[in-house]
C-alpha cells in the first residue's frame, strides 16, 4: 500500500546552498521533517545551480519521510537571465522592460520541455513566451 501523503510543498531555493535557516528548515521544521536528510542530498543533486534558484516539489508522508523532485531554474528566472534583466515589468500591458527572440524561447523550452505540460517543443515555446509576456517582456519574432 502506497504512503498518505499529509502535504505537498513547493519551495524555491538557491541551488547547492541549502541550510537549516529559513525558508528550508522552518518549513521543513513545521512538518516535522529531518531536515538534515533534505539539505545534504538537495546541495549535492543542486551544485551546478549555484547561486541560482531552484524549484523543488517535497512530498510529505504520514510517517515523517519524504519525496523530493528538482523542477531546475523557474522560468521567469531563465528568461531574466537570458535578455540580461534585473526583474520583470509592475505593468506588464503597459510598461515593457526588454524583448525577446524566438530562438531565445526555444533555448529556454528545450531547457524546461519535459517539466512543462506540452505536448512538443512548439507548445512549450507559446508557454514560455506567455510568462515572458506577463513579465512585461515583448516578443520579436
Amino acid at each position: 500500500m502506497a504512503k498518505k501523503v499529509i502535504g505537498n510543498l513547493k519551495l524555491r531555493i538557491p541551488g547547492g546552498k541549502a541550510t537549516a535557516g529559513p525558508p528550508v528548515g522552518s518549513t521543513l521544521g513545521q512538518w516535522g521533517l529531518n531536515m538534515m536528510e533534505f539539505i545534504n542530498p538537495f546541495n549535492e543533486a543542486t551544485k551546478e545551480y549555484m547561486g541560482k534558484n531552484v524549484i523543488v516539489h517535497l512530498q510529505v508522508f504520514e510517517d515523517r519521510t519524504f519525496a523530493w523532485k528538482n523542477l531546475g531554474q523557474p522560468v521567469d528566472d531563465l528568461i531574466r537571465e537570458k535578455i540580461g534583466l534585473q526583474k520583470g515589468s509592475g505593468k506588464p500591458n503597459s510598461e515593457k522592460v526588454g524583448k525577446i527572440t524566438k530562438a531565445q524561447l526555444q533555448e529556454i523550452a528545450e531547457i524546461k520541455k519535459d517539466l512543462l505540460n506540452a505536448n512538443d517543443i512548439e507548445a512549450a515555446i507559446k508557454i514560455i513566451a506567455g510568462s515572458a509576456r506577463s513579465m512585461g517582456v515583448e516578443v520579436v519574432e
